[in-house]
């Protein structure tokens, strides 16, 4: 199962260690799943959740035929657009 987790959490800068924490899983998890091997549907959705995504972009993630890098940088950043409208900027 081909994936592009550890594109995606790079691009995010996250370790994964830090991806493990936020989707509650193991790190040896995290780094199975990297390597292409087989994981439940619940990780991966712990993973997506984790990342940002919502479960409706899992193919950005996970995908056998993966969409290209255009697609990817897009979905990455509108999350950034999203979160960002999300602090309140007055308190700075």
């Amino acid at each position: 199962m081909s994936n592009r987790l550890k594109e995606v959490r790079e691009k995010l800068l996250l370790s994964k260690s830090e991806l493990a924490r936020k989707a509650g899983v193991a790190p040896l998890t995290i780094d199975r799943v990297e390597k292409g091997q087989p994981c439940r549907t619940e990780t991966k959705r712990k993973i997506l959740v984790a990342l940002g995504f919502k479960l409706s972009q899992r193919d950005i993630v996970f995908s056998p035929n993966p969409p290209p890098k255009k697609e990817l940088n897009f979905a990455l950043e509108s999350d950034k657009t999203t979160k960002n409208k999300d602090v309140d900027q007055s308190s700075f």
